[in-house]
């Protein structure tokens, strides 16, 4: 969409704009009631501010630093996730969390590919970090958010209070102005961005919240860049180095440890590892 002469505002726009109408549609052949009460609406309002606010500030760091550093910073968010939880809501904190954390943060940052002598802006990193912690709060509000209701209506009314302020946000300066999209091109872009990583992703993750909590889900999120190296790979050619192979391995062992992480304790990986041990 940047190739066709598109701005950010209006790439954000069009993204939630689409994902509220073909929502809306989910929910009519669903037969979902559009009807919410004034204490779910509170809910559900902050849960739109909370995503716009992370997108904004996502998206403006751009203008800062790279995109692949901004996106490595984005993911410190499931450490915030376990450090809210744990403060607010004393949820605790195992030691396999706290080791899948870290694994998943070193495994993002080998993905990166940055050049050398990249410096890093202090507003770029305010930013990220920003992004970060109010998508950290989004997931914990749908962990600990008390209304039942279907995860196309929570992410319809989110979206659409984000879409809301995504438009009021676009008059504050002429560089955000909105436009139309120039191209079918374009267009066949706006609706694969508001069905894959908009719908898909936030009707997935609320259900996912509900069944395996947040912490577990904002760890598995870790998956969101490995699945872009994998893309670059297959769909653009790029190269794939060691250092992307380790970091994947990394990734995908945290991820291996939050899905096992009920069953799974140190004592029990220890008397693993030693096993191989004796057996070489």
């Amino acid at each position: 969409m940047y190739e066709e002469g598109v701005n950010t505002a209006t790439v954000l726009a069009h993204r939630f704009g689409l994902a509220v109408i073909l929502l809306s549609l989910v929910m009519l052949v669903k037969g979902i009631s559009f009807k919410v009460s004034r204490q779910e609406f509170k809910v559900l309002f902050s849960l739109g501010i909370l995503f716009a606010a992370s997108s904004i500030t996502y998206y403006q760091s751009f203008h800062f630093m790279d995109a692949g550093i901004a996106s490595t910073i984005l993911f410190v968010y499931p450490v915030m996730v376990a450090v809210i939880m744990a403060l607010f809501f004393k949820e605790r904190v195992t030691v396999m969390t706290v080791v899948a954390i870290l694994l998943s943060l070193i495994g993002i940052g080998l993905l990166y590919k940055g050049g050398a002598g990249v410096s890093l802006s202090v507003i770029g990193i305010v930013l990220c970090i920003l992004s970060s912690l109010a998508y950290a709060i989004y997931i914990v509000v749908v962990n600990q958010s008390s209304i039942k209701m279907s995860s196309f209506k929570v992410t319809f009314y989110a979206m659409l209070v984000c879409e809301i302020t995504l438009i009021l946000y676009s008059f504050t300066s002429p560089e955000l102005y909105l436009h139309a999209l120039p191209s079918a091109r374009a267009w066949s872009f706006a609706v694969w961005l508001s069905i894959v990583p908009t719908i898909l992703s936030l009707v997935f993750m609320t259900v996912a919240v509900h069944h395996v909590g947040a912490t577990p889900t904002a760890i598995l999120g870790a998956l969101e860049p490995l699945t872009a190296v994998t893309i670059g790979v297959i769909v653009f050619g790029e190269t794939l180095t060691p250092r992307l192979i380790v970091g994947i391995l990394f990734i995908l062992f945290a991820v291996m440890l939050v899905v096992l992480g009920k069953d799974l304790h140190l004592r029990t990986i220890a008397h693993a590892v030693s096993r191989l041990w004796h057996w070489r």
